[in-house]
């Protein structure tokens, strides 16, 4: 099955994880934009910390027309999983961009897995209208 992650990038050390499981599995899977260059070590984690909440990260986002490369992953992915933790006192944490991803996932017919629940947010509710598969952190649930 072709699998692309989605989370944050605070999430960086987990969704590689979760590359390195899946793939183990017999999955292709594929990472968001700015993740591939983490790994390639073309930019690190550090730096991309330090951008974060600034102009320079959403420069970096529109130079490299991310929010589209993720988009034709999914579209060309036949899964996506949210790796969903806590982040901002957040539990199973889901960022606007994440969000934009399980709705593109939706619209394509894609099925959604979910690390985690739904957090306990403002569009909690739409979340689970979109039906995520929620793994309870077990990867090994996502079968070929």
């Amino acid at each position: 099955m072709k699998i692309t992650i989605c989370g944050s990038l605070d999430f960086f050390t987990e969704m590689k994880n979760a590359r390195e499981k899946l793939i183990k599995a017999g999955h292709e899977v594929f990472m968001p934009a700015t993740a591939e260059k983490i790994l390639a070590g073309v930019v690190s984690i550090d730096e991309i910390n330090q951008e974060k909440g600034t102009q320079a990260f959403s420069d970096r986002v529109i130079k490299t027309n991310a929010i589209k490369y993720h988009y034709n992953k999914i579209k060309e992915s036949d899964a996506i999983l949210v790796v969903n933790i806590t982040k901002k006192g957040i539990d199973n944490y889901v960022g606007g961009n994440t969000f934009l991803e399980i709705g593109f996932a939706y619209i394509l017919e894609k099925k959604i897995f979910m690390l985690n629940d739904a957090p306990e947010i403002s569009y909690s509710d739409e979340i689970e209208a979109m039906q995520p598969i929620i793994l309870n952190n077990d990867l090994s649930k996502i079968k070929i």
